[in-house]
Order: C-alpha cells, then sequence, then structure tokens
C-alpha cells in the first residue's frame, strides 16, 4: 500500500509502519507548501492509496463527498511523534480493510 505523510504529520512516523507499506512525506515528493485541495489530487495522480495526516480541520476544507482518495486523521493530545505512534496499529486496522473514499478518525 502506497501512503502519503502529510506535511503536518511528523515524518519519522514512517518508520513504525511495517515494510509492506510504502510510506512517503509530502517533503520527499516535493509538495511542502501545497493546499490541501493540491495535495489530494498530486497523491491520486501519482498512485497513493491514502494521505494520512494530523490535521484535524482537513476534512472541513475538503468537500469530503469528492475525495481522490481516503484521508486518515490522527487525532491525539499533541501531534508529537511519541504520541501518535501508539495509534500506528489502529491505523494500520483501517488501512487493511476495505477503504472508501471517505475521511477516517483514529482517535487516541
Amino acid at each position: 500500500m502506497k501512503v502519503l505523510l502529510d506535511e503536518s504529520t511528523p515524518r519519522r512516523l514512517a518508520s513504525s509502519f511495517p515494510g509492506s507499506f510504502e510510506i512517503r512525506t509530502v517533503q520527499q515528493m516535493g509538495w511542502a507548501g501545497c493546499g490541501n485541495g493540491e495535495l489530494l489530487g498530486l497523491a491520486a495522480d501519482h498512485g497513493f492509496d491514502c494521505i494520512i495526516t494530523v490535521d484535524q480541520g482537513f476534512e472541513y476544507q475538503q468537500n469530503v463527498a469528492d475525495l481522490p482518495i481516503p484521508v486518515v486523521i490522527m487525532i491525539a493530545g499533541r501531534t508529537r511523534l511519541q504520541e501518535l505512534k501508539p495509534l500506528v496499529a489502529e491505523v494500520i486496522a483501517v488501512l487493511s480493510g476495505d477503504l472508501e473514499r471517505r475521511v477516517y478518525r483514529v482517535v487516541a
């Protein structure tokens, strides 16, 4: 599965996913500074299966009925790596299911 980590998500979170996930960051793709709508389009056009973000406003900035790929929002007390890592198992469970083009919220 090809997954894009949004700019607001700690880059080091990528190492928390198993090798079966191809994780790329917005920075690695050269898309830093892109708006969420543009980012969704770029990700879909480049074959990403989903975007992971910690931006809780993401779903309110987009028309969720028209999402080109699923979005997973990780919600913890803070957006620091040590608080997000415990959510990775649940994110993997979500991504391992039948994904729809909608927003999934994974909450600590």
